[in-house]
């Protein structure tokens, strides 16, 4: 038992508390099992979201990794090591397929960020209609991609497409041109899809960055002398540099794994002209049943883009902190 007697200061008489001892430590008692039970509670709430990385992500990732050391077909499995990585390693065309890949995401993703920084400025801009140009600007990212993807092969076409037609009666054709027949053109006609596909979602989160900048620095910008350009330069580009930023990186990642576009326009051809990696994983390990093999390949995808992601972030943090920004 703890008793304090009582102070009295003046007319003011203040009766300290008896506390008991054995009710004191129950009580500690009781607050850690209170402490526990809301760990508990804290674990079973993202307990779903764990279970769910583990089924979706960590297992197939995990039984990839195990294929990519077996000769995986139809037949069954046997267990090769590293020949599957090895072969990919000594293999020409896998090399080629590469750094076409790889110059495919970074032509594609520079026209999406350079034509999605000019759409969001003029989208930006105070004139009349503007509501509905941002509307108009949404359909080739909402409708499905097949549907995008069949109108094109109707413009590539080259007995009735509208690009070989109106190039002829410019004088620019001598003659009807397949556009998907040819290897650069079909390699080009690609991109030109893609970028088609994916610039409107750039404008519009480039566009929403650029509405979150503090207007007090434009005014204060103006009042100084500073032209449209220098505002542009020194204002608009700081402040939505984090935007730029993470649209880069995301557009990177899904320009590099596209599939759909390519396989739609032109599977992959003539000759592999347009094969990128995932094109590639695809042929091998669903049309010509090497699960192995194909299973190497995503390895390999995986590892690039990690390496990839991990040089882009860090020049682009030095980049972030040259203007600044966090």
């Amino acid at each position: 038992m703890i008793r304090l007697e009582s102070l009295n200061v003046g007319e003011l008489s203040l009766d300290k508390l008896v506390l008991n001892e054995e009710s004191f430590v129950a009580g500690g008692r009781k607050r850690k099992r209170s402490v526990l039970s809301e760990k508990w509670f804290a674990f079973f709430l993202i307990a779903p979201s764990v279970f769910f990385l583990l089924i979706i992500v960590a297992w197939p990732l995990a039984e990839t990794l195990r294929l990519s050391f077996m000769k995986a077909g139809l037949g069954g499995e046997a267990f090769v090591g590293f020949e599957n990585y090895q072969d990919l390693l000594e293999s020409k065309k896998f090399h080629q397929t590469v750094i076409r890949t790889f110059y495919w995401m970074f032509l594609s993703v520079s026209l999406k960020m350079l034509l999605g920084l000019i759409g969001a400025t003029l989208l930006n801009a105070a004139i009349p209609g503007r509501a509905l140009f941002r509307v108009l600007i949404m359909p080739p990212w909402v409708i499905p991609i097949a549907i995008g993807c069949v109108g094109w092969l109707w413009l590539y076409n080259g007995q009735f497409g509208v690009l070989s037609g109106v190039g002829q009666q410019l004088g620019l054709l001598d003659g009807p041109h397949e556009f998907l027949a040819h290897k650069k053109s079909a390699f080009y006609s690609a991109v030109v899809t893609d970028v088609w596909v994916g610039t409107p979602m750039v404008s519009l989160f480039l566009l929403a960055a650029m509405q979150g900048v503090n207007r007090d620095l434009y005014e204060a910008a103006w009042v100084d002398g500073a032209g449209r350009w220098y505002r542009f330069r020194r204002i608009t580009i700081p402040q939505i540099m984090p935007v730029i930023v993470t649209m880069a990186l995301y557009s990177a990642i899904f320009t590099f794994n596209s599939f759909d576009i390519i396989w739609i326009l032109t599977q992959g051809g003539p000759r592999g002209a347009s094969t990128t990696l995932i094109v590639d994983t695809y042929k091998v390990a669903i049309g010509n049943y090497k699960f192995g093999e194909g299973a190497a390949r995503v390895v390999v995808i995986v590892m690039l883009l990690g390496v990839f992601a991990s040089v882009y972030m860090l020049l682009l943090g030095k980049l972030l902190r040259k203007y600044g920004t966090k």
